[in-house]
């Protein structure tokens, strides 16, 4: 055997003499019982006992590079060494090395790769994920090119740094390497798969219907979203179809775009179109009670209230209704009619009817869920100019009975969805609460201080017990995350992280929310618990929801745990706001439940519970045959891989199975099935970082456990 360097090279058979200073009675050979780690397979040498090939030696670290020895580097003073090789191109696996810290250093060393010019890639720590023990203090470390540039960026430069304050003491490295085709030693599991996690389907279990409508999307015209999308059902709504006039086809942009009117989509198009495309559709209902009267007028003219604050940049005399700096105050809104005419419940009802008539005509069913208005208690701001008053508890049921009852007269069968409402301060409070101060809640107290929801479902719940007629059938509330730049285009580490933390706050009790609520909102269980308390029998929606990021990896993780969770709660119909960019990541969120394959493959009717470890989540659904499971697997990991254990002992024997796979790069779900431990009802799964894993599963013979219908 030989030390090159102190370095045990396989298949020599000569000790160096002298060693890093050392002479050859120090140097101790590992131990013989240490199975030698497979090598990696290299595409390109870089530094091995000295710089190869053109690669250049360059940095600001301290370092020297003895001939056939291992380079010495300190990383003190924030110091990095560079190997660089200005045009190089090629497919890589990875990044290989060795290295010997000093005796009780731990963790310190990252990697990152620089491209030829632009931003430098972001580092990775090495973790116990990548490293293989050689003894005598040296390291195999091989880092995978799908967490170094997962993107596949040119690069032309390997940079090695400490990610924490460093001494002075010498570090070795050597054997540096680019690898094929992301090859690991196949000595250590963990290393070529990651860390262990176990996943379990509950088969035994009776299966839950999951609907088809918490694939919903809202808010944009229905010709403009892809029909290879996957969606399934499609909501009008926003705030334009508060103020929507059906018989004009107009509407108010309200405080969006200075209160001005607009002409406005086609409403039987809109029905039209999603009936063509196999999608459900979802009418928001107006009940403010007022509506556009025209496409042309606007309820700040600059001509009458003077300058504003802003103005819209292609029609000046169109004011947002504030007054100039530094007094911002808002002007007082003049009459409604100067925008608006009166819609009462009889007006909506007259909508329903026509509606009603032509699909019975035409032998179909063309609205789904007809949604009583969007965030009432917003109406006071969003709608100020026609609505300035705070609405209240008595008011905001008083509307939901007379319009729900007009809609309910017009369509007997109709689905009625409510509230609407917001967000979280709105599920308890209304906006006279808002106005007057949270912390006095006059409104909520003057009705025995219960919470918003609570209070709306009792009393319609008593409405019905009285008079027989049923104004609601789903209890409809909205959700965004409320963290910092988690709702936007942010992609920071920091901020994709929280974006992937922010998920928990719809179902996890555990997860205290880390934005201004700062307590637990488990928005899921929390509804679903208010109607089985107050008005058993409702189903639950969340009328709009986005967790941001639609051009990360993390923007389609987020949507995809937020559609299992949809599914693991029995929700009623949930809808996007609005669409994801077309190709964007996010897109890949709602594929993964809708068409993994490019062939029609989906996520399947019937939920069955599922298990995992900490930092991923399971999903699993079957067919009603029982023979049947697709299960989508996520790692909310941005470092380390996950190598699944996978328990179907429950469901029964494998017949077949196929891995589709989503991560960091990917243009989409691409089949991959590698070559891992696999029995009659277990097999083992690799989950990159940051990635979605859809596992399509046929059994021998039908399942037990039933369904829950």
């Amino acid at each position: 055997m030989k030390f090159s360097g102190c370095v045990l090279l396989a298949g020599l058979t000569t000790l160096a003499a002298d060693c890093m200073g050392h002479s050859p009675s120090t140097v101790h050979m590992p131990d013989a019982t240490l199975s030698a780690p497979a090598e990696p397979a290299l595409a390109e040498t870089i530094y091995d006992g000295g710089v190869k090939d053109n690669w250049q030696n360059l940095g600001s670290a301290t370092r020297e590079l003895p001939k056939d020895q291992p380079a010495k580097v300190r990383f003190d003073n924030d110091g990095d060494w560079i190997l660089a090789k200005p045009g190089l191109n090629g497919e890589f696996g990875g990044v290989a090395f060795r290295v010997k810290p000093p005796v009780g250093e731990g963790d310190f060393l990252e990697v990152r790769l620089d491209p030829p010019s632009g931003t430098p890639l972001r580092p990775v720590k090495i973790s116990p994920d990548h490293r293989t023990d050689l003894g005598d203090g040296w390291t195999q470390v091989v880092i995978p090119m799908a967490e170094l540039n997962p993107d596949r960026i040119p690069f032309e430069r390997i940079v090695f740094h400490s990610f924490r304050t460093f001494g002075t003491d010498w570090v070795l490295i050597d054997k540096v390497a680019l690898t094929r085709g992301g090859e690991r030693p196949a000595s250590s599991p963990s290393v070529a798969a990651g860390k262990l996690a176990p996943f379990r389907i509950a088969c035994e279990v009776k299966a839950t219907r999951i609907s088809p409508l918490i694939y919903g999307i809202a808010g944009v015209d229905a010709s403009q979203v892809p029909v290879d999308f996957g969606a399934t059902a499609h909501r009008w709504g926003g705030n334009g179809s508060t103020r929507y006039n059906w018989e004009r086809r107009v509407s108010n942009k309200a405080s969006d775009w200075f209160f001005e009117n607009h002409a406005a989509d086609d409403y039987v198009q809109f029905l039209a179109k999603n009936l063509e495309r196999h999608k459900a559709s979802a009418l928001t209902v107006p009940i403010l009670g007022w509506v556009a009267k025209d496409a042309t007028s606007y309820s700040f003219p600059v001509s009458v209230y003077g300058a504003q604050g802003k103005t819209d940049p292609w029609h000046p005399d169109a004011g947002d209704g504030t007054k100039r700096a530094p007094s911002g105050a808002k002007y007082a809104p003049g009459p409604a009619t100067q925008t608006s005419i009166p819609a009462p419940p009889e007006w909506v009802k007259k909508w329903i009817v026509a509606i009603h008539a032509a699909d019975t005509k035409a032998g179909t069913r063309s609205v789904a869920e007809y949604i009583l208005d969007n965030e009432p208690m917003l109406w006071s701001t969003t709608h100020r100019d026609v609505r300035p008053d705070p609405l209240g508890y008595d008011e905001l049921l008083d509307r939901t009975i007379q319009y729900g009852t007009a809609i309910r007269q017009a369509d007997p069968d109709a689905v009625i969805a409510g509230p609407a409402e917001w967000g979280w301060t709105n599920y308890f409070f209304s906006a006279k609460d808002a106005s007057g101060g949270f912390d006095r809640r006059s409104d909520r107290r003057a009705h025995g201080d219960v919470p918003l929801v609570e209070w709306y479902l009792r009393k319609l719940r008593e409405y019905e017990q009285k008079t027989g007629v049923r104004v609601l059938d789903v209890l409809d509330m909205h959700f965004y995350p409320q963290e910092n730049k988690v709702y936007g285009d942010e992609t920071d580490p920091t901020t994709a992280a929280l974006r992937l933390r922010s998920t928990r706050s719809l179902w996890d009790p555990t997860y205290v929310d880390e934005s201004w609520i700062k307590e637990p909102i488990r928005l899921l269980p929390r509804m679903r618990e208010w109607v089985e308390k107050n008005y058993p029998g409702r189903g639950i929606s969340i009328g709009e929801w986005n967790f941001g990021g639609e051009k990360h990896i993390t923007g389609a993780l987020a949507t995809a745990e937020a559609l299992g969770r949809f599914a693991e709660f029995g929700v009623t119909s949930a809808f996007y706001w609005t669409v994801p960019p077309a190709g964007a990541p996010s897109t890949q969120g709602f594929l993964a439940y809708r068409n993994f394959d490019g062939k029609g493959g989906h996520f399947l009717d019937w939920y069955l519970p599922a298990t995992t470890s900490e930092g991923a989540s399971l999903f699993a659904s079957r067919d009603e045959e029982g023979k049947h499971v697709v299960a989508i697997a996520i790692n909310l990991s941005p470092d380390s891989a996950l190598l699944a254990e996978v328990d179907l002992k429950a469901c029964g024997s494998l017949a077949s199975r196929q891995a589709y796979v989503y991560a960091r790069g990917a243009a989409g779900f691409a089949a991959n099935q590698p070559p891992v431990r696999e029995a009659a009802s277990t097999f083992d799964q690799p989950l990159p970082p940051w990635s979605i894993t859809v596992l399509d599963i046929e059994l021998a013979q039908p399942m037990g456990g039933g369904l829950e219908r």
